[in-house]
C-alpha cells in the first residue's frame, strides 16, 4: 500500500488529514502522522486559557477520536531524505525511525521566532503552547502574591512589572487578557499599591497590528491605553535581566516577567530540505507543490504559498485561516499525485480579521467590515465557535464562557508547572533528547565452564 506521509496536525495537517480520510478509497493508501503530541491546538484562544476564562481541554481535539483511519507517529521530524523518500524522525521516546513515503504533506507549522538579545533565552516567556499559556497565568498571580510579601520597593516594583514584546494578535491578545487578570488579582492585597502594576506592551513597527488597517488598529491602540497599558511603537527589547527590560530607546523598565511574541519562524525541518525559502518559510507553487520535489507538498506557516488575490510575489500570510483552506487544496492535489489526475491552485476569499480584547472588547473585520466593541466581541466568538476544530470543543468552549460569566474565574495558581524555569527552549521548542543505544555483548561459544 502507498504511504501519504503528514508532518505536523496543527490547522493544515490535521484539516488535510480529515480531508484525506473522506476521499480515500479503501485500502488505496495510508495515512501515517507525525506529530509530537496526539492532539490539534485551536491556537487562537490561548490568550484565554492563560485568563482563566477556558480550560485547558476545551481548545484541544484528540486525534485519535476525529482520525480513525490514520496512524499516529509520536515524534519530531529532524529532516527529510528526498534521495530516500522518507522522513527521518526522534520518537518521543528518543528513539529514532525512519518514515518511508510516497507522498509527503510538510504542515509543521511554526515557533516562536527569537533573536540574539542578551538575556532573552534565559528570561523571556512565549505564547504559543498550553504548557506557556498556563505557565503564563500561575506566574503573572504568583508575581502579585510575592510582592505583597516584601516590603523592597524595588522588589515589589520589577514583580508588578510587565512587558510584551510584539504588538501583534498575539501579543495585544495576551497583554490585554493578561492584564486584566493581574488587574482584578490586584484587589486581593489591599496593602499593596494598585499603581504598582504596569503593562507594557512594544514593537518596532508604528503601528498595532498593521494587518487590521490604520482605524482598527488605533481604536485597539486606544482601548488598550484606556485600560492602562503603556503601548510603546517604535522600540523593541535590547535586553532583559531577572528583574529589568531594556528598550532600545534607552527606558529601563523593572519587570520579572517579559513575554516574547515577537513573530514566528518554520520548524527546523522545513530548511533541511535545501529548497528555497522566503524568511524561512518553504517557497511553493500555488499548487503547493515543493519546485523539484516530487510528491512533496508543503502548507501553512510553514510555507509560502503565492497569494493568487495580491499583487505578484505576495505570499499568504501564515495564519490559521490560510492553513486551514489550504488543506483543502493539498488534500485534492495528493489525490491527484496518487492517481495521476489534475493539480488545482489554491485561491481564497478573504474572511477577515478578529481580535479578542477580554472582556467585551474586541475589534474584528468580518467581510471587510470595521468593527470594535461588543458587535465585535460576538463576531469574534462566533468566528471562533464555527472555526473549532470538533462539536465537542465547541461546545466545552461555550460552556466555559457562559460559566465564566455567571462565575468568575477564583484566580488561583494550579501550580502543574512550579518547578519549570518556563523559557522558550523549555516549552515550547522542547528539545527531544536521542536515548543512548543499548549495546548487546554476545559472548563466544564456549566460553563458560
Amino acid at each position: 500500500m502507498r504511504r501519504i506521509a503528514i508532518v505536523g496536525t496543527g490547522f493544515g495537517g490535521y484539516a488535510c488529514a480529515r480531508h484525506l480520510e473522506r476521499w480515500l478509497r479503501p485500502g488505496e493508501a495510508e495515512i501515517v502522522l507525525i506529530t509530537p503530541k496526539d492532539y490539534t491546538l485551536y491556537l487562537p484562544l490561548l490568550p484565554q486559557v492563560a485568563a482563566g476564562v477556558l480550560q485547558p481541554r476545551s481548545i484541544v481535539t484528540p486525534l485519535h477520536t476525529r482520525l480513525r483511519r490514520s496512524k499516529l507517529l509520536p515524534g519530531v521530524a529532524l529532516d527529510v531524505d528526498l534521495d530516500g523518500r522518507a522522513v527521518n524522525v526522534l520518537k518521543i521516546d528518543g528513539e529514532p525511525v525512519r518514515v518511508p513515503y510516497d507522498v509527503l504533506v510538510l504542515a509543521p507549522g511554526s515557533m516562536t521566532r527569537t533573536f540574539d538579545i542578551p538575556g532573552l533565552r534565559e528570561h523571556a516567556r512565549g505564547m504559543k503552547t498550553l504548557a506557556e499559556a498556563v505557565y503564563l497565568r500561575d506566574r503573572s498571580i504568583a508575581q502579585l502574591e510575592l510582592a505583597a510579601a516584601t516590603h523592597d520597593p524595588d522588589e515589589q516594583a520589577a514583580r508588578c512589572g510587565f512587558v510584551v514584546v510584539g504588538a501583534g494578535y498575539s501579543g495585544v491578545e495576551t497583554a490585554a487578557t493578561l492584564q486584566l487578570v493581574t488587574r482584578r488579582a490586584m484587589a486581593r492585597f489591599p496593602h499593596l499599591d494598585p499603581g504598582l502594576l504596569r503593562w507594557t506592551l512594544i514593537d518596532i513597527a508604528h503601528a498595532v497590528m498593521p494587518e487590521l488597517g490604520p482605524e482598527l488598529g488605533e481604536s485597539a491602540r486606544r482601548l488598550l491605553e484606556r485600560r492602562g497599558i503603556d503601548v510603546r511603537l517604535g522600540t523593541t527589547l535590547e535586553r532583559v535581566t531577572e528583574d529589568t527590560a531594556t528598550l532600545t530607546d534607552g527606558t529601563r523598565l523593572p519587570a520579572r516577567t517579559v513575554i516574547w511574541t515577537a513573530g514566528v519562524t518554520p520548524r527546523p525541518v522545513v530548511a533541511s530540505l535545501g529548497t528555497e525559502t522566503v524568511k524561512g518559510r518553504l517557497v511553493v507553487g500555488a499548487d503547493l507543490r515543493v519546485p523539484g520535489c516530487e510528491g512533496v507538498f508543503g502548507l501553512g506557516d510553514a510555507a509560502a504559498v503565492p497569494d493568487l488575490t495580491a499583487a505578484p510575489g505576495t505570499p499568504c500570510a501564515p495564519t490559521a485561516q490560510h492553513a486551514h483552506r489550504q488543506a483543502k487544496t493539498a488534500a485534492r492535489n495528493v489525490l491527484a499525485a496518487l492517481r495521476g489526475g489534475e493539480m488545482r491552485e489554491y485561491r481564497h476569499r478573504d474572511l477577515g480579521l478578529v481580535v479578542d480584547l477580554g472582556g467585551s472588547d474586541a475589534v474584528a473585520r468580518p467581510l471587510g467590515i470595521d468593527l470594535s466593541g461588543p458587535p465585535a466581541q460576538l463576531v469574534t466568538r462566533g468566528y471562533h465557535l464555527l472555526t473549532t476544530p470538533s462539536g465537542r470543543s465547541r461546545l466545552r468552549v461555550s460552556g466555559d464562557w457562559l460559566l465564566n460569566m455567571i462565575a468568575p474565574d477564583d484566580l488561583i495558581r494550579l501550580d502543574f508547572l512550579k518547578d519549570s524555569l518556563g523559557t522558550l527552549e523549555e516549552l515550547e521548542h522542547m528539545p527531544i533528547r536521542p536515548r543512548a543505544r543499548r549495546i548487546s555483548v554476545t559472548e563466544p561459544a564456549g566460553s563458560r565452564p
